[in-house]
Order: structure tokens, then sequence, then C-alpha cells
């Protein structure tokens, strides 16, 4: 069979063992680790009566792998369990609206350093061998290396406590003021490096034969870049690009924490230190499905750019 729907068909199945893998590890690891869930529930106050009760009903006494096995026995019937630091909540109620949460935290950077960060890679590629190309790489690499730890209450106490122009933290959605430093934070570190991607992909096409060939049969520059150079060199783009998705829903723990927005990234890192197993193990089957996605549409994505590419393997 070949085609599109059965290559989607084998990187699912190819999926599978990487999906097990993670779910494994990280459900070993959480149970081994140091710490103890119904201690961090009970703040250590509990007698080891109500300690012995308390496992016995949330089967945390049973053996690890039949623990495993009756998780993901619930996770296939759509039930990831119920949260121990929520108490009497679903997980599925918690992470999913968390997520909501961290896609429009993230949806303006995304869009922003690849429509920012492309036409400067593509500016510094033709404007190679002049001084703008190293000036304007300097910039943003030296933008790109500020700490967020720092630029984070910078742009809070400038923009926030001095000049009184936006909140200093808070969520109010997607269209509200507090979006902003929260959109620059995210955007500002992810400038650099799309625009060198782009600015290296650009530099090497130019130098292949087919783009002197279609110079010599006198096309006009702008008919060159866009239809030859830019289009050849958005291959590696992709990956770039669609590989991003992924991080749409992943959050930013320095982010959503200084800036105060209920994320999914700062919620990752309550739920590790509160040791709430089935949370844990609920962000990290979705996060490691929504990885799989992402790379199954970069490689689709890559056979409409580039027809020399195919989905047929032997």
């Amino acid at each position: 069979m070949t085609g599109v729907f059965p290559f989607i068909v084998r990187r699912l199945l190819a999926a599978i063992p990487v999906i097990f893998l993670v779910t494994v590890a990280t459900f070993y690891l959480g149970r081994y680790a140091p710490g103890d869930p119904i201690t961090a529930r009970t703040q250590g106050k509990a007698s080891p009566e109500t300690v012995a009760r308390l496992k016995h009903q949330l089967h945390l006494d049973d053996n690890v792998a039949v623990q495993y096995v009756r998780y993901m026995g619930e996770v296939l019937r759509g039930d990831f369990g119920t949260s121990q630091r929520h108490v009497n909540q679903s997980v599925s109620s918690i992470i999913f609206p968390k997520m909501w949460i961290s896609l429009q935290e993230n949806l303006y950077p995304f869009f922003l350093t690849f429509l920012i960060g492309m036409p400067i890679g593509i500016y510094l590629a033709l404007r190679r061998g002049h001084w703008q190309d190293p000036a304007v790489t300097t910039v943003l690499l030296v933008l790109t290396a500020i700490p967020v730890v720092i630029l984070i209450p910078t742009l809070q106490v400038l923009f926030a406590a001095k000049w009184k122009l936006l909140p200093v933290s808070g969520w109010h959605g997607i269209f509200s003021r507090n979006i902003v430093l929260p959109t620059v934070v995210l955007t500002v570190p992810g400038l650099a490096g799309i625009a060198r991607l782009m600015r290296i992909s650009m530099v090497q096409v130019m130098d292949d034969d087919f783009v002197r060939t279609a110079r010599a049969k006198g096309l006009q520059d702008r008919i060159v870049i866009m239809r030859h150079i830019v289009r050849n060199a958005l291959l590696p783009m992709t990956t770039a690009i669609v590989g991003s998705l992924f991080f749409l829903f992943a959050g930013s723990f320095f982010v959503e924490t200084l800036f105060g927005i209920p994320g999914i990234g700062a919620e990752s890192i309550a739920t590790i230190g509160a040791r709430d197993y089935d949370e844990i193990m609920a962000i990290t089957i979705v996060s490691t499905v929504a990885f799989v996605i992402a790379n199954m549409a970069v490689d689709i994505a890559y056979t409409f750019i580039d027809p020399r590419i195919r989905l047929i393997t032997q």
C-alpha cells in the first residue's frame, strides 16, 4: 500500500512502542523517586493507620506493574484518574483547561516568531557579505542571551510598576492587555533562532546550480528569490514551524509562574512537587501523543514543499 493514509497508519503503529516506553519510564520513576504522595497530601500529619488506609484506597500498596496496567486500562477508556492534589477533581477537568490557556498564551508568540524571524532571515541572506548581516545577527543574539528570569522582572518594573502601561501579572484571556508582556518574553528568544535557520537555508539554496540557471535565463531577482530560493529553503523551516505546534500546549514554567498565568507549565511543576501520579501520567501521555502527531505532520508537510520526497517505504 502506498499513499498518505497508509503512511499515517504505519507511523501511528510505530508510535505505540514510543508511547509505551515513555509511560512505563514515567510511571516507574514516579513510584520510586524520593517522596510520598500521601505525605504531601496530608502534610506529614497523618497517623500510620491513616496513611495505610489512604494507600489502600488509592491502590498505592499494589505491585507497581499492577498499578501501571490498571492505570493504562483506565486511560484507554478515556479516564485519566482523579487528582490527588485537587481533591475530588478529575485529571481531565484540570489539565485540558490549563492546556487551553497555554495554547492561547503561546499563540501570538508562535505566529510573531515566524512572521518576523523568517523575513529577517531572508534579509540577512540577501545582505550576506554586507555590514547589515553581522550587525542584525549580533543584536538578535544579544536579545536571545538575556535570561528569562531577568527579562520578565525588568519588563514588569518598566511597563507595569514605573510607566503604568500594562498589568504586571494575571490572566484575562488572549485579547486582554495581560498577554502583551508574556508575548514579548516568549517571542524575543525565538527570533534569533528562526532568523539564523532561515538565513542558513537561504544561503545553501542560493549557491545551487538551478538558481544560477534561473538567473542565466534572465528571470527577475524577485521571481528567482520567491519562486526558487525561498520555496526550497522552506524545507528545514517546516520542521521548526510544525514542530513548534507541540510547544503551543506545553506552556512555560517561568513565564506562567512570574506572570501568574494558570497554564499547564506551572501546573506541571506543581504536580511533580505534589507527587500527583495520575496527573503526571496524564500530562506525559498527552504531551507524548502531541509530539508524535507534530512529527507526523512534519513528514507530511515535506511532501507538499518538496515533491522529490516520497512517503513510500519499501
